[in-house]
Order: C-alpha cells, then sequence, then structure tokens
C-alpha cells in the first residue's frame, strides 16, 4: 500500500487537537514533519476557520491529502491583520522552504548602484549585499552587465568618479579616465567641491528618471560657455549631451508613460513555470531575469502569481506599479501587503491594451521562450540520465548523481566536497564541503575520500533512517579509480548502504580526458567510446567537483594565509591587530618591537602592551610586577 492511499488520520486528529486552541485571528500556520521541518506554511484572516478545512480530507485535492498525513505537529503566528500575515507568510517561506508551497528558487542577489555620501567627493560604483555604508541606492539591476553599463553611462555624462576611497586619496595625477573624459579627476582637483557637486546633484536628477530636466540643463551650460568663446568647455558639455542622448535611446524597453514599476509575465508549460521580470528605473530598463519557481502540477496561474510576487519582494523594495500578465490571487490584499512594507501605495495593474499592455506582452514573450529552452534541456539531460542508466546497470534512470572529489597540498589546508546532479542539471543547494579533521598522510586520498562519505551518510541516515527523502542518491560517482571505488565500498558497507551504486571515473596512463576507464561492481573495468555522450556528461560531472574542490582548497588556504599570529594574542581584536599592524606594518614587526614601541601605538595601553610583549618572549618577569 503506497502512502498516497494511506488515509492521512493521524494527521488529521494533530490538526484536530490544535485546533482546540487555535485563536480565530489572522496569523501564520506551519505544518510540520516528524523531524520538525516545515512540509507547509499559510496564512489566513480567520487561523480557525482556514485551518479546521484540513480535517475535511475527502475534499482536499490528493497533494494536501498527502501533507495531512505527513504533519505530525503544527505551530501558529499570529499578526494584526492579514495583510502583515502575507508579509510574514512569504518570509517563512523563503527561509524554511517547505516541501508543499510555491517556491521562489531564486536565491542570487540583485545589483544596485551606489552614490556614496560619506566623502566630498562621491564615488559612483555597483553595489550587492547588505547596506551598510551611507550611500544613495538605485535599482535593483537584473545582472552585473547591466549595471556596469549603467555606471560607464553616468561616468561619460556626468564624469563621477568610480574609484575606491584608498586610490582617491593617494593619487598625484590624473588616471586613464580623466584622458578619456569618464571622470572630472577630482582627485587632483581638476574640478572644484562645488563643481562636482552640481554633478553629483545632476546624476541624481537624471537617475530619478528627469532626464529631460538635466539634457535642458546642459543645453544651457553650453549655450553660455559658447557665449563666453569657451569652446573647448562647451564641446565638453556637447559630448556629454551626445552620451546622455544615446543612453535614453538603447534601451529594449523604454516606455514613455513608465518611471519606476517592474514587468512581471508568467508562462505556464506541462506543469512547469517560468516568470520573467523585467526592472523599469528612472524610466530605463535595468534588465531582465527568467525565475522558475517550484510548484506542483496542479497550480494555476493566479496562485503562482501571488506566490512569486509576495516572496520576491520579500528581500527588495517593489515599486509603485507592478505590471502583470496574469492576475494574482487576492490581488487587493496583495497590494495592501506591499504597500504596508514599501510605506507608499503599490499599484497592480494587468493592462488589456496600449504601450503598458505590449511591454507585459514583450515580458510574456521571453517567459515562453526561456520556459521552452528550460524544458528542451531537461529532455536532454533525461535521455541523458536514461543512457547513463543502461552503461550502468541501473534498475532506473538515477534522479540525483552525486560526485565526490579531494583537494589538498601534502595533506594542508585538505577539503572534500560533494557536488549533485538531477533531471534539471547541477543542484548548487545540495553542495557540501568536508573539512578533513583526522591526521591525513600527505598523498592519502583515500582516506580523505573514506572520511567524506563516513560524514556524509552518517548524517544522512541520523536525519533520515528510512531514505524517503529526495536527498538521498541513485547514484555515487568517485574521481579516482579501483583504490578510491574499494575504500568508499568499505564504508558504504559498514553503514548498511552497500546497494547504491557506485562507480570510480580514473584517467587513463596518460591522463588523457576522453580515455577514463570506469570501475563499478558486478562489472570489469570499461572504457566508453571517446565521443560518447556520456562520456561527456560524466565528465562535466568529474570536472564539476574537481572545480569545486580547487575553489574550496584555494578559499580556506589563502584564509589561513590571511591570519596572523596577533590572532593568538588574547584581548587583541579585529580593531587593536589593524592599529598594530599598521604602526609596524607586519606581525614580524610586532614581534620585535620593545615594551615602550608597543604602548606608543594607537589604542594599546600599558597592560596589552606587556600582554602582546609577553606572548612573544615567554618568562619575561617586569620590573614591577607584583611579587
Amino acid at each position: 500500500m503506497t502512502v498516497d492511499n494511506i488515509p492521512p488520520v493521524k494527521g488529521v486528529s494533530i490538526i484536530v487537537t490544535a485546533l482546540e486552541t487555535m485563536p480565530a485571528n489572522p496569523g501564520v500556520y506551519r505544518m510540520l514533519d516528524t523531524k520538525g521541518d516545515a512540509l507547509y506554511v499559510g496564512k489566513a484572516k480567520n487561523l480557525k476557520k482556514r485551518v479546521v478545512s484540513y480535517t475535511q480530507v475527502a475534499r482536499l485535492p490528493e497533494r494536501l491529502r498527502r501533507m495531512v498525513a505527513d504533519t505530525a505537529s503544527m505551530e501558529i503566528l499570529t499578526t494584526h491583520t492579514e495583510a502583515e500575515a502575507l508579509l510574514l507568510e512569504a518570509n517563512l517561506i523563503k527561509r524554511l522552504k517547505p516541501r508543499y508551497n510555491i517556491l521562489l528558487r531564486d536565491d542570487k542577489s540583485y545589483s544596485w548602484l551606489m552614490l556614496t555620501e560619506d566623502n566630498p567627493y562621491p564615488q559612483i560604483t555597483k553595489h550587492r549585499g547588505a547596506r551598510v555604508r551611507k550611500a544613495s541606492y538605485w535599482g535593483p539591476f537584473a545582472s552585473t552587465w547591466s549595471v556596469n553599463q549603467t555606471v560607464q553611462a553616468i561616468q561619460r555624462v556626468f564624469l563621477l568618479r568610480s574609484c575606491a576611497d584608498t586610490i582617491f586619496a593617494n593619487r598625484a595625477r590624473p588616471c586613464l579616465l580623466y584622458q578619456i573624459k569618464r571622470c572630472s579627476a577630482p582627485c587632483v582637483g581638476r574640478i572644484s567641491e562645488d563643481g562636482y557637486a552640481l554633478l553629483v546633484n545632476q546624476a541624481k536628477t537624471f537617475l530619478s528618471g528627469k532626464s529631460g530636466a538635466v539634457q535642458k540643463e546642459l543645453a544651457t551650460e553650453m549655450e553660455q560657455a559658447a557665449e563666453k568663446l569657451e569652446f573647448e568647455r562647451a564641446g565638453a558639455i556637447r559630448d556629454r549631451i551626445r552620451g546622455l542622448t544615446y543612453i535614453q535611446g538603447s534601451d529594449v524597453i523604454n516606455p514613455a508613460s513608465l518611471t519606476d514599476a517592474d514587468v512581471i509575465a508568467l508562462h505556464q508549460e506541462a506543469g512547469q513555470s517560468c516568470v520573467q521580470v523585467f526592472f523599469i528605473r528612472g524610466g530605463r530598463n535595468n534588465g531582465n531575469r527568467s525565475v522558475f519557481p517550484a510548484h506542483g502540477k496542479g497550480e494555476e496561474a493566479p496562485q503562482v502569481m501571488a506566490a512569486f510576487i509576495a516572496q520576491f519582494y520579500d528581500d527588495k523594495p517593489p515599486p509603485p506599479m507592478l505590471l502583470l500578465s496574469h492576475e494574482p490571487e487576492d490581488a487587493e490584499l496583495l497590494a495592501e501587503a506591499l504597500s504596508l512594507k514599501a510605506e507608499h501605495k503599490i499599484t497592480l495593474l494587468v493592462p488589456k491594451r496600449g504601450e503598458k499592455h505590449d511591454v507585459v506582452q514583450h515580458a510574456a514573450t521571453n517567459a515562453r521562450e526561456a520556459l521552452e529552452r528550460k524544458l528542451a534541456e531537461t529532455a536532454g539531460q533525461g535521455k541523458l540520465l536514461a543512457a547513463v542508466m543502461e552503461v550502468f546497470n541501473l534498475p532506473e534512470p538515477p534522479a540525483r548523481i552525486e560526485t565526490y572529489d579531494n583537494s589538498h597540498i601534502m595533506g594542508t589546508s585538505a577539503y572534500g566536497v560533494m557536488v549533485a546532479a538531477g533531471p534539471e542539471g547541477f543542484i548548487k543547494s545540495a553542495y557540501r564541503k568536508f573539512a578533513i579533521k583526522t591526521v591525513i598522510t600527505p598523498g592519502d586520498d583515500f582516506a580523505m575520500m573514506r572520511e567524506v562519505l563516513q560524514r556524509r551518510f552518517a548524517r544522512a541516515l541520523a536525519e533520515n533512517p528510512e531514505r524517503t527523502d529526495d536527498t538521498w542518491p541513485s547514484l555515487i560517482l568517485i574521481d579516482g579509480g579501483a583504490g578510491q571505488l574499494s575504500a568508499v565500498s568499505t564504508v558504504m558497507a559498514d553503514l548498511g548502504l552497500a546497494d547504491i551504486p557506485l562507480v570510480a571515473i580514473a584517467k587513463g596512463p596518460d591522463r588523457d580526458a576522453g580515455r577514463e576507464w570506469f570501475h563499478s561492481h558486478g562489472q570489469p573495468p570499461f572504457q566508453l567510446p571517446p565521443r560518447d555522450p556520456v562520456l561527456y556528461f560524466l565528465q562535466r560531472l568529474r570536472d564539476e567537483a574537481h572545480r569545486f574542490a580547487i575553489t574550496t582548497h584555494r578559499n580556506a588556504r589563502s584564509k589561513k594565509i590571511t591570519l596572523s599570529e596577533l590572532d593568538d594574542v588574547e584581548g587583541i581584536g579585529p580593531a587593536r591587530k589593524k592599529a598594530l599592524l599598521n604602526h609596524f606594518g607586519s606581525a614580524r614587526g610586532v614581534k620585535a618591537a620593545g615594551l615602550k614601541a608597543l604602548e606608543a601605538v594607537s589604542g594599546i595601553n600599558k597592560t596589552t602592551a606587556r600582554t602582546i610583549y609577553a606572548h612573544f618572549h615567554p618568562g619575561v618577569v617586569f620590573e614591577d610586577a607584583e611579587e
């Protein structure tokens, strides 16, 4: 009897028990499994009224019946309003990634354009991550390429500096950007502070969507310069106007009626969805991005659109208008929640005609084409996995292939890594790093591989001994030969996992790509034809594991190199370490310094100076020490 056919009696009883104390308030509820992981997160205007519907199993679709069957406990969080509940729901879904929710699956951060405000001569540059610096931020941009293009345009038209403050403060003559008319060279006084402030204000006006006002202002400046016979200055302003004109006419989507808006179009096919987002800011197109939400095959466009919008704007400010291809579920509530978050009115619009409709249709075409490409790639991947099944005599095409590799230099900074791939390609979120903890004899890759597999699967068994989730591999691929295969086989047998197929891929005698030997249980070592698609596929898996291992090792080694002997001194934190290194130039200089020299460092008092000196001179006794 399959899980799908088992009546969800236990889950229903748990929900009924939770209903006894559940309030009739707005809030968010979570269905949890036996491990305490979230199965589903939902919001409700009336928690009790909403949750009671899960006890009427006969009316639920099959997907929700399975969810109720898996439910082991429930948690609720009340809110003041339904709009607040919607915002909290979106945040929890993004953070917990429940199995039965529609998931955004867009973990890439977006780029922003940053204009600093902590220097008399602000810097224009791209930014990604937390906003810790005092600055104005403009965006988001769909890609690094998009924001780089805008930075270059700002440099060309407004001549703002892009160099870091440390470089700016130490220049003695203008850099190349000044020579090619991309900077006004404030670093060496080629422009006054007031003159530079005027450029900054013009750039802000342009980024706010008022390019016409900037163009008129520049035209007036050019005429005044010409009247004063300042032809060189007039020519420079003319070049800036030409640059501004080029920017205004270079966008693919640049509707005159839009200043700040996001265009969001959805296309569904074969049970999958693609959402295309265009960012319009200041009347300019900041690029577009394709996102593929994860959801069940029965989810309709209004539900997918609503879930996408709520999660997409959980960590970024929404613009005043969203142009949509489909009306989202609970559109009024969604608009209210976004307005609450943004602290200004947000309008959701599904245009039926005119310029806005044309823009949405353009985005919808992009969504359809992106989904068609993805489906074609998935179909190709499915054929490769079916071919892998035949090559290695597997019972079915592997749903998940895990590939392992090691990297170290003579046993130092040793790391093992795992990469995973499935029907949709590499599963980047499943990649894992393993810092080798045991003492490794230089060159003992067998011991490293044994430790990595032991740790990976001992933990997996502890978390899911029944092996019922999708984090278990259908095939394990190891970079190595018969020796590595034997070492891993022993570990897997000891763990009771000898049924998971193992394959070792080893380069030939000349280490030529294309002449690899494959080792697996139940068949002698063999080679695939040089141009076999399966060979290329397995090489890609092996090479990706190798790339990830090398990158992990190099990062660990670089981090170790940046460590200093000062890190071992008690009471020396980042600030004091920086002060000491700036004063003496290196940790070696600190080590050789006398007590008086240490006391002369800013932020180092007499007690700290003695602690540092004693660390590098064990056994020293200070004259005024108490006996």
